[in-house]
């Protein structure tokens, strides 16, 4: 399944079957995803950089687990909200663009505030 409008629908039938749009308000939609973002997080968690690229060779179905959580959060809510995330993923690269010139944001990690003053 490679298309994201597959995929929502595959996700809102899964919930649907299961009665359970009756918990998914906004509110706790983005509660959910909150949390399971801060599941992927645990993985990481008092690790260096070594111990993370052994970490995630020996833990990569796991971590997978939890983005797969994300995104099916994230589906949901932009699927509720009426939301086409493809669409606001475009929007957004494009406002990025313009915020991150190349020429100023190469190799540098500083936020576009601080990259207008140079």
């Amino acid at each position: 399944m490679s298309d994201i409008n597959d995929l929502t629908q595959r996700i809102i039938a899964f919930r649907d079957a299961r009665d359970w749009k009756q918990f998914h308000k906004p509110k706790d939609l983005a509660v959910s995803l909150s949390l399971e973002a801060s599941e992927v997080l645990e993985h990481f968690q008092w690790k260096n950089e070594v111990e993370i690229g052994e970490y995630v060779l020996t833990h990569k179905d796991e971590i997978a687990d939890e983005l797969a959580d994300v995104l099916n959060y994230l589906l949901i809510m932009a699927h509720d909200l009426g939301i086409d995330i493809i669409e606001a993923e475009e929007k957004k690269v494009s406002k990025n663009e313009a915020k991150y010139p190349v020429e100023k944001a190469k190799g540098n990690a500083m936020k576009y505030t601080e990259l207008e003053k140079i």
